[in-house]
C-alpha cells in the first residue's frame, strides 16, 4: 500500500511567487504547482495531504508559539500518517528542527523539515529536488528523528545550522555526520539513527514557553554594561557564544563578576563556541577556566540553535536552575556528543 504524508506547509521561498518588491507568499501557488508534478504521480511516490498554514509565514516571525502550532498538528495526525514533512522558510529552519525533537516525545515516525533557497516558480530551482526527496525519505525510511533535508545531505534537525545564503547545500551539520548523503541513491547511516523510543504508543507534545532566554555573541571589546544588561532579570538563561574552545576575556574583573552574579541568582548560562567545528573545552585555557569558575556550564559541542532551544523546553518544564544545568549536559535528543565518541 501507498504511505500517506502529512505536509505541514508553514511558508518559505519554496512556494513563493514573484512581487512588485521581489519573492512573497502566494496563498495556494505551491499545491497548484504540486498537482503538475508528474514525479509526484509515481507509484513509489506517497500520497500526500498538504495543509497550508493561513497566514503562511515567513520564517523570520517564527517563535515558540508557531513551533508549538507545527508539533500539534504533527500530534493530532500522527496516526493517520506514516511520516511528517515540514515545509519550512531557510533563515530559522535550524532552530525550528532543533526545537520540534524536544517538542515530540516518544516520536517513532520520520519528519523532515525542507524548504528551497529558489522557488518552484523559477525555471531553475532546488525546491522541486527537496520537496520529491523529503516525501521518498518520510515514506521509505523509517527514521525516528526530526531531519533537516537540504541539497544533498539529510541532517539530524539538532545539529543543523544554515551556512550559506545562496547555496543549494545551505545547511551543514558541523559536529555530527549526516544521516545520510543524497545523490544517484539514497544511503543511510542506520548506524548514526536514533532508536525507535521502546514505548511505542501516542506521541506526546509538549509546548515550549517563552522563557526568558537569550544568546549573545561574545566580541573584541564588549561593555561589561551590555552583557550585565542581558543578564538582568527576569532572565532565566542565556546562551553564550565565546571564542575557540570557550573563552572569554579575562582583563576586564567586572565582566567574570557580572557572569559570577548572574549564575548566584540562578540564571544558566551555556558556553558555545563561535566556531563552526569543535567542542567547548574550557579547561584548555585559562580564559575558559576564568569562565567556568564563574559558573558558566558547557555548552559541549551543541550548536547554539540547539542550546537555545534546549533551555527553551528545559524551563517550560518547571525545573528548577540546577536541575536545568544538570540537563543541558546530558544528550536528551541526540543534540550533543559524550567526549568518548567526539569526532
Amino acid at each position: 500500500m501507498q504511505k500517506k504524508i502529512f505536509i505541514a506547509y508553514t511558508g518559505g521561498t519554496i512556494g513563493m511567487g514573484p512581487g512588485e518588491s521581489g519573492y512573497q507568499p502566494v496563498p495556494g501557488l505551491l499545491s497548484d504547482q504540486m498537482k503538475n508534478m508528474s514525479a509526484l504521480n509515481h507509484p513509489q511516490m506517497p500520497v500526500y495531504e498538504i495543509h497550508e498554514y493561513t497566514p503562511l509565514i515567513d520564517s523570520s516571525n517564527m517563535s515558540p508559539r508557531q513551533w508549538l502550532h507545527i508539533a500539534r498538528d504533527i500530534g493530532a495526525n500522527y496516526d493517520a500518517y506514516d511520516g511528517f514533512v515540514v515545509l519550512h522558510g531557510t533563515d530559522t529552519m535550524a532552530y525550528t528542527a532543533s526545537a520540534l525533537p524536544f517538542m515530540l516525545q516518544g516520536l517513532a515516525k520520520p519528519v523532515i523539515v525542507t524548504g528551497a533557497q529558489v522557488p518552484m516558480c523559477e525555471v531553475r530551482n532546488d525546491a522541486r529536488e527537496n520537496l520529491i526527496t523529503a516525501l521518498w525519505i518520510a515514506a521509505h525510511c523509517a527514521i525516528p528523528e526530526v531531519c533537516l533535508l537540504f541539497g544533498s545531505r539529510l541532517l539530524r534537525g539538532n545539529r543543523a545550522t544554515k551556512t550559506a545564503t545562496d547555496a543549494f547545500d545551505a545547511f551543514e551539520s558541523p559536529n555530527f555526520p549526516p544521516l545520510a548523503r543524497i545523490g544517484a541513491d539514497i544511503d543511510i547511516r542506520w548506524d548514526l539513527v536514533l532508536p525507535v523510543p521502546d514505548t511505542a504508543g501516542p506521541i506526546a507534545v509538549t509546548a515550549l514557553n517563552e522563557s526568558r532566554v537569550a544568546a549573545l555573541r561574545l566580541f573584541p571589546g564588549m561593555s561589561p554594561d551590555v552583557l550585565a544588561n542581558i543578564l538582568a532579570p527576569p532572565i532565566k538563561g542565556l546562551v553564550l557564544e565565546t571564542y575557540g574552545t570557550g573563552n572569554a576575556p579575562t582583563d576586564d574583573p567586572r565582566l567574570l563578576a557580572v557572569l559570577s552574579e548572574a549564575v548566584d541568582r540562578g540564571v544558566v548560562v551555556v558556553n558555545c563556541t563561535q566556531c563552526l567545528r569543535g567542542r567547548v573545552r574550557m579547561a584548555t585555557y585559562a580564559t575558559g577556566t576564568a569562565l567556568s569558575r564563574a559558573g558558566v556550564i558547557s555548552g559541549m559541542d551543541m550548536t547554539p540553535e540547539a542550546a537555545l532551544t534546549k533551555l527553551f523546553y528545559l524551563f517550560s518544564q518547571n525545573l528548577s536552575s540546577e536541575q536545568v544545568r544538570q540537563q543541558v549536559t546530558l544528550n536528551l535528543r541526540g543534540e550533543l556528543s559524550a567526549e568518548t565518541d567526539y569526532r
